[in-house]
């Protein structure tokens, strides 16, 4: 795991918010692919979030699954908890990819999603997805 993985799991964990922004670069780029329009340019926008999220979450706490190094991209699979302002639960799970230039992560694509909630197995998944049941495996549990 890259040292700047280690010291961003650092930052998030001690609420570091300055800590944490001085490993973005300045314009630093981020997507979601699965939610395109809250991509962003700028540490500055990083940083107003990671304020709201703090805020939001006074308990926030950051998991670090694994983490492996491919040249310039880190991909990491990371769990976020805590308890938001309102008392509801803040469980996020996912993986970022990162690019690494000169020390600094100069853009990130998150796959970080809300913990799901409820008994939705994977036929119901299917069918919602599909509009159609997959057949029940012989010998097997498909739900």
């Amino acid at each position: 795991m890259s040292q700047l993985i280690q010291r961003l799991l650092a930052a998030f964990n001690d609420h570091d918010l300055e800590a944490a922004a001085a490993l973005f670069h300045e314009s630093y780029k981020s997507v979601q692919p699965v939610h395109p329009a809250r991509a962003f340019v700028g540490r500055a926008q990083m940083h107003a979030n990671w304020a709201a999220i703090f805020a939001g979450v006074p308990d926030f706490h950051a998991e670090l699954l694994r983490s492996v190094d491919d040249g310039n991209s880190t991909w990491s699979e990371w769990t976020w908890l805590g308890t938001r302002t309102d008392g509801r639960s803040f469980d996020m799970r996912g993986v970022t990819i990162f690019e690494i230039k000169d020390g600094l992560i100069t853009s990130g694509r998150l796959y970080m999603q809300e913990l799901e909630r409820g008994d939705v197995g994977i036929a119901e998944a299917v069918h919602t997805l599909t509009g159609r049941r997959p057949d029940r495996p012989t010998g097997g549990r498909g739900d």
